[in-house]
């Protein structure tokens, strides 16, 4: 899959997944939730004060009667409800409206009726960069902080497995840091090295792990060739790109999206259900392509 119009095709593959909006009383992911509907990605049950709601879609033209909407004013329990009803299995995915980050994940791990397996949570976000011949899986760019290695081992089979569901059948994965030479003092090499060899014993499944490589040897193969890496199945060719810890994550992330005109969904996976995390500065698009990826990852789920 080379980019995001073959992924919006794969839903098409799918049966017809239902999204949980979380405090629904929010312009962009109210209009999200419609552009999705009306392209067949997904339904969707609004979880939120149903006067605000029907104030907004009144605002931007969006006929209420072709949704679901379950009145909560009080944002704590919407959002618990929302998360029952992909519990439940009468959503298939979440995605956060108007609530705080903090009371949205506290809700993902309700103890009765939370989407927690005992799996490692982890953020994905998947890219459709012009000059690139495939989609570009980075992780983790919003949710881990500044993981220990064992965590990056589990992080990087959260991203196999949504990189599968996209239709990559083996993906590479290239364990970036800032140099391609292992140095005890910088701990993102050592990571790199380690992750590397738990790959080649098998003990992370479902991909091919490399590294440590710069970023320019992930994505750039005359640049890998350029300072003498052979041999290597990910070096210019990497599918995903796991980053050291969220600092550098979060600024690459944030250097694509707003320096080019890439388009890029992103989906919180580790949990029973995929969680659709976007930020209230990501565009509309983001949003939609995000909902898309969520019902691919669903169904893979199945």
């Amino acid at each position: 899959m080379s980019c995001f119009d073959n992924l919006l095709a794969k839903v098409s593959e799918c049966s017809r997944k239902k999204v949980a909006v979380a405090v629904a009383q929010d312009e962009p992911v109210l209009e999200a939730v419609r552009e999705a509907k009306e392209r067949n990605i997904a339904d969707a049950i609004l979880v939120g004060d149903k006067d605000k709601i029907a104030e907004i879609a009144s605002k931007i033209g969006m006929n209420l009667d072709d949704y679901e909407i379950v009145h909560e004013s009080d944002d704590v329990q919407a959002t618990l409800k929302a998360v029952e009803l992909v519990h439940n299995k009468e959503a298939d995915t979440l995605m956060k409206g108007l609530v705080p980050t903090k009371i949205f994940l506290k809700s993902i791990l309700n103890k009765e009726v939370g989407l927690r397996t005992g799996e490692q949570m982890s953020h994905v976000s998947v890219f459709d960069i012009e000059g690139y011949d495939r989609l570009i899986f980075l992780t983790d760019v919003a949710f881990n902080t500044y993981p220990n290695v064992d965590d990056k081992a589990k992080i990087i089979e959260n991203s196999a497995k949504v990189a599968h569901a996209c239709g990559v059948e083996m993906p590479k994965v290239a364990a970036v840091a800032a140099v391609e030479v292992v140095n005890p003092a910088m701990p993102a090499t050592v990571d790199a090295a380690e992750l590397t060899e738990r790959n080649k014993k098998g003990e992370i499944k479902g991909c091919i792990v490399e590294g440590p490589f710069s970023l320019d040897i992930a994505l750039s193969e005359e640049a890998a060739a350029h300072k003498g890496i052979k041999d290597s199945q990910v070096a210019g060719k990497a599918d995903v790109i796991l980053l050291p810890d969220i600092d550098c994550g979060n600024i690459m992330y944030k250097c694509i999206t707003h320096t080019t005109n890439a388009q890029n969904g992103c989906v919180l996976v580790g949990t029973s259900a995929p969680v659709i995390l976007t930020s209230r500065a990501d565009s509309f698009e983001t949003k939609v392509n995000s909902i898309a990826l969520a019902a691919v990852v669903a169904e893979n789920m199945k």
